[in-house]
């Protein structure tokens, strides 16, 4: 009995537990469903005021689009209005302008009207005139451009021979003042010098020793040197002759050496020759220095230096390149100073103008090529560089170029600077009489004052006075196209009539 207790006790347990339970899960779904049934109807008000918003937005969007419909209406409304205003204005443009065209084309139909008026009138009053004047209007016209030219060009010569006259009075004074003044500031002297040395020795047996054995030592010298060395009758001296000074004066050098020393041998002439050709480059490094100290010229790189004092060896027309460069730059910087152009690159270019004739022998070109590449190599501008070639040109470019290249004149153009053969002479004499004689009038022709004047005599019935004047100007330019000649050339054309008749 006492065991169905406890399952009467777990029983009712379980039973009062399943009606807890049941109770509590009732009040529970009761409590949820409640709040379910909350939940929605928060949910519906929320749903209807959201619509209302929507509705009122919608309602808003409306008006204002219906607003801007309007504003566009009114847009589209005023540009119609101004387009048709416009095209009534285009409307009213084209029909003027039609009226304009048509009023300019009867106008135009006026004017050819009267053009053609006017030419049969011009027809009519030529034919006249032809009648009165016994002439047509082609000879009519003749005549009178015969009677113009004629009267012009004798006017033209009487402006020309004025003109050339005035010009000529002035400047070529104040061109003479100027040279002038330059020359009596600067005198240099002038040395003739030829293509050979004189070396004295003390006595004539030094003439055998020199010579040696079987010539040996004299061929020596000439092989090492290059260069030909004399011994004739001359007493107390021999002649060392060959185109390069440089080599003659390092012959010299080697031959006074070998002289004092006494011991003349080949490999003693070989010592000799080689002391000689450093002594040499020592003295054309100082002769170089001393040329830009005398023009004030620094800053020169010492290789070029060494080229410019390589000109103290060299000639041009048996004058000395080194003093004639030094003239060139002196004179220049002068005659620039007068009339206010670049000094200092007159100098400059003056000085180096002529530095491609310390190389030309060995380098391939004419000097004035070559003396540009050496400038240019040294980095001289261009206006310096230029010089080299300008001085050679025809027509300067610059003030300065024009001055360098008057500079050279003068220089080469002084008493005893340059020495022409007696064959160059009469060669340069004959071509200066071959360029007159062969323009179509010349007559004969004599040049006089050493070649420095040509006189032209010509045929009056071919040549008048303005053709004259042409044919002077040129023959002047042949001249200094064909020829070269130190200074200036003067050319006068003669042109003469005699008439004879003899009273019986």
């Amino acid at each position: 009995m006492s065991f169905f207790y406890p399952i009467i006790a777990l029983a009712a347990g379980v039973a009062i537990g399943y009606i807890a339970r049941k109770t509590i899960g009732a009040r529970a779904v009761g409590s949820a469903e409640s709040k379910a049934a909350e939940l929605i109807e928060q949910a519906k008000m929320k749903q209807k005021e959201l619509l209302l918003e929507a509705k009122d937005k919608s309602l808003e969007i409306v008006e204002a689009a219906k607003k801007e419909e309007q504003e566009r209406r009114r847009d589209v409304n005023k540009l119609q209005e101004h387009l048709q205003k416009r095209e009534s204005m285009f409307d009213q443009k084209l029909l003027e302008f039609d009226k304009q065209t048509k009023q300019l084309q009867s106008e135009r139909e006026g004017l050819e009207k009267s053009k053609e008026e006017i030419k049969e009138i011009k027809k009519e009053q030529l034919a006249k005139l032809e009648r009165v004047a016994g002439l047509s209007q082609e000879d009519a016209k003749k005549v009178l451009l015969d009677y113009t030219e004629a009267q012009a060009r004798e006017d033209i010569l009487h402006l020309v021979k004025k003109l050339e006259q005035e010009t000529e009075d002035v400047y070529e004074a104040h061109a003479k003042n100027i040279i002038v003044g330059a020359i009596q500031r600067f005198a240099a002297s002038q040395s003739v010098e030829t293509t050979t040395t004189s070396v004295a020795i003390p006595s004539e047996e030094m003439k055998g020793r020199i010579i040696g054995r079987e010539g040996r030592n004299i061929k020596s010298i000439e092989q090492m040197t290059g260069t030909e060395i004399i011994v004739d009758d001359m007493p107390l001296a021999i002649t060392v002759s060959g185109f390069s000074s440089i080599r003659r004066q390092i012959a010299k050098r080697a031959i006074e050496m070998l002289v004092s020393d006494g011991r003349i041998h080949p490999g003693r002439i070989e010592e000799t020759v080689e002391q000689a050709k450093k002594d040499l480059a020592i003295d054309i490094k100082k002769a170089g220095d001393e040329a830009l100290y005398q023009l004030g010229i620094t800053g020169v790189d010492p290789k070029l230096t060494q080229i410019l004092g390589r000109l103290k060896y060299r000639t041009s027309y048996s004058q000395n390149v080194l003093q004639h460069s030094i003239e060139v730059g002196t004179l220049a910087a002068m005659m620039a100073e007068e009339l206010g152009a670049n000094v200092a690159e007159c100098k400059k270019a003056g000085l180096f103008h002529d530095i491609g004739k310390a190389v030309d022998h060995e380098v391939q070109g004419t000097h004035p090529e070559i003396g540009y590449q050496i400038m240019k190599k040294f980095n001289f501008p261009e206006e310096i560089a230029y010089h080299c070639i300008s001085h050679h040109e025809d027509h300067p470019k610059t003030i300065e170029q024009v001055i360098v290249k008057a500079a050279d004149a003068i220089s080469g153009a002084r008493p005893g600077a340059r020495k022409d053969t007696y064959e160059q002479y009469v060669r340069r004499l004959e071509e200066l009489e071959g360029i007159a004689t062969s323009f179509d009038g010349v007559e004969k022709c004599y040049a006089i004052q050493a070649g420095r004047e040509i006189r032209v005599f010509v045929t009056p019935e071919k040549v008048d006075d303005l053709t004259a004047y042409k044919l002077a100007q040129g023959i002047a330019r042949r001249i200094e196209g064909e020829l070269n000649y130190p200074g200036e050339i003067k050319v006068t054309v003669i042109r003469e009539t005699r008439v004879i008749e003899y009273a019986r």
